[in-house]
């Protein structure tokens, strides 16, 4: 089966991720995509299929004969989509030989433009699949798991000689608990890849630290006729907490290596109010600093009107995985090669955000990140090329061969 052929089938199903749940998976629909691929990788004759009961596929290709003594690969890609926007009913549009012009999504009405999306010019000429503008399309991550599981095949229908290849799908992925539960005995790998980046050629080793602050502001309330020096506004009071925080630091005025403090929610009234961040960074020093900001600020205000009004709760979510993975740079120096081999140009690039393989890689599995093809994940202009699916296919089929 051709690669763009099993990602059209694998963005039918409906696997969004809900973090309100407290359920692992934390949403039932997820299944439908595990026992799917479940099914389809025993029929591709993989070995040791097994699905489990918090949602995580593992498979295996046993090395050929003589090379059992080469260390195990493993590649794993996410079978959820993001919550951030619509993953049901899934309505693709595909246009064979696109022209790099607008798009208009026929659901929605909306235009797909490169004006707004200036990859779409590197797509001219290829086979191009949108959404239609009602929901997100998938490719993160469908299409690293149809890349994985199409370059399989190839694998078992090949005589090269390789090493063990170990096989892993997540769930929860985009809400953070993609490896909340991952077996890293029954998976089996040495080292492995997530298949779960962007434009093709783009091999990322480092992410941001990450972080989650929790502000919770208790007021004072009295009459405001009779409140002076007295009332405690505890909406006015977070507002202030926010004014601490670096005004320049935030995702709109950052890029690169450039980290940042995120108010991704805030409520409140004069007697309680709540904010809630997400902090950033690559450098675990800065990081560090960052943290310690939350802290300070805080502490200027107790100490300004003489109470603890403001308490800060903070939880450390991942860590850059670069110092993992600087001892074992083969691992990207080997992508960088098969990316070239499969027709792409490699590009490094420090991922905004995290990957299964943060966690993994502190877990002990060295994990990289590799390319998919797509572009403008977790939204309604989600696209990608069917030729760019075709050429990551072959890089990780080529890494299949690659191990140490």
């Amino acid at each position: 089966m051709k690669v763009e052929e099993r990602f059209l089938n694998y963005i039918q199903v409906h696997t969004t991720s809900d973090d309100t749940t407290g359920q692992s998976p934390s949403t039932a629909c997820q299944l439908d995509l595990a026992r799917l691929l479940e099914k389809e990788l025993r029929d591709l004759g993989l070995s040791d299929v097994w699905l489990d009961e918090k949602c995580y596929v593992y498979a295996s290709i046993p090395a050929t004969p003589g090379m059992e003594n080469l260390a195990p690969l493993g590649f794993i890609a996410h079978m959820d989509t993001s919550p951030d926007c619509s993953g049901e009913n899934v309505k693709p549009q595909i246009i064979k030989n696109y022209d790099g012009g607008d798009v208009l999504l026929a659901g929605s009405g909306d235009i797909l433009s490169p004006r707004a999306f200036p990859s779409l010019e590197k797509l001219a000429g290829m086979t191009l699949i949108t959404t239609d503008g009602t929901t997100l399309l998938g490719a993160d991550d469908k299409a690293g798991i149809a890349e994985i599981v199409t370059a399989c095949e190839h694998v078992l229908s090949s005589e090269k000689p390789h090493g063990m290849i170990c096989i892993a799908f997540t769930p929860d992925e985009e809400i953070g608990a993609g490896v909340d539960h991952f077996d890293l005995t029954r998976f089996g790998a040495k080292y492995a890849y997530t298949v779960d980046g962007g434009e093709e050629g783009e091999l990322a080793f480092e992410t941001f630290n990450a972080a989650s602050a929790e502000i919770d502001i208790t007021g004072l309330s009295v009459h405001p006729g009779s409140s002076k020096n007295t009332m405690v506004n505890a909406a006015l009071l977070a507002m202030e907490f926010n004014s601490l925080l670096p005004a320049g630091d935030i995702p709109r005025l950052t890029e690169g290596y450039e980290g940042f403090f995120h108010l991704t929610d805030m409520s409140g009234s004069i007697e309680s109010a709540h904010l809630s961040y997400i902090i950033r960074d690559h450098d675990r020093s800065i990081f560090e600093a960052r943290k310690a900001m939350m802290w300070h600020a805080a502490k200027v205000l107790n100490e300004k009107y003489g109470q603890e009004y403001v308490r800060v709760t903070l939880k450390d979510t991942y860590y850059n995985m670069r110092e993992k993975i600087e001892p074992y740079m083969f691992l990207v120096e080997n992508a960088k090669n098969a990316i070239r081999d499969a027709g792409m140009t490699p590009f490094l690039y420090a991922v905004r955000g995290g990957t299964d393989g943060c966690r993994l890689s502190y877990m002990g599995l060295p994990t990289p990140n590799l390319c998919t093809g797509g572009f403008a994940y977790h939204g309604r202009f989600e696209h990608i090329a069917v030729e760019s699916m075709e050429k990551c296919t072959r890089m990780v089929e080529l890494l299949m061969y690659s191990h140490k």
